[in-house]
């Protein structure tokens, strides 16, 4: 695509949506009030909020490669601590998808430069649930089984966070969801992880004994 086909494309949608409502770039300016963290994949093919039929202002969105929730990770953490604190989301989403480059990277191991790293969060992923993966034969399977697994353990990684914990000690929110993206298919998958059930088995660990102030 060339770049001026961007501003064409630009101009149309201004043109659409003040055909729909007048006024409607003058409300999005006044502020944002999302009820929605949505952590996904930088993928170019997993467009947030176009595949969750919202509008702009109705997700706070993050992205990166393969979906991850790195502790030591300031962006991450700057993200979710604006969304939990000033924006008061109700939810935090992290969205894998199926056929995800990154989650493909780390089950088939090479040197990649700078992204090594990065992809050494997924390989965790991958030790912890070594057990029933080498189980999975079919390599399809195991490949949509380690995208499932890595989007529960990023959920777990949000309930680690200091920022997550005093809310959700305080109010029981924000309440935190995995999903997955099937890209062969367009739907949304809800993995019904109980985060809380989770997180509450390695609280001993991973809590931060926070009191009631």
């Amino acid at each position: 695509m060339k770049l001026e086909k961007v501003f064409e494309k630009n101009q149309e949608w201004i043109e659409k949506k003040l055909s729909i409502d007048p006024g409607y770039f003058q409300k999005l300016s006044k502020g944002q009030n999302p009820e929605i963290l949505y952590i996904g994949c930088s993928d170019s093919r997993v467009t947030a909020e176009e595949l969750m039929g919202l509008e702009p202002g109705d997700a706070f969105v993050h992205r990166n490669i393969a979906n991850q929730v790195i502790p030591i990770d300031s962006n991450i953490n700057a993200v979710i601590q604006y969304a939990v604190e000033y924006l008061h989301v109700r939810h935090i989403v992290v969205c894998g998808h199926y056929e995800c480059g990154g989650i493909k990277a780390a089950l088939e191991p090479s040197d990649m430069g700078q992204l090594n790293s990065w992809l050494k969060t997924i390989r965790d992923v991958y030790r912890l649930h070594r057990k029933e993966l080498d189980a999975i034969q079919n390599a399809q399977e195991k490949f949509d089984r380690l995208v499932e697994l890595n989007v529960q353990e990023q959920c777990l990684n949000v309930m680690k966070i200091d920022h997550v914990q005093r809310s959700w000690y305080k109010t029981k929110l924000p309440k935190i969801h995995g999903w997955v993206f099937d890209v062969r298919t367009g739907k949304i998958i809800d993995l019904k992880i109980d985060v809380e059930r989770e997180f509450n088995e390695l609280i001993s660990i991973y809590g931060l004994n926070i009191t009631e102030e």
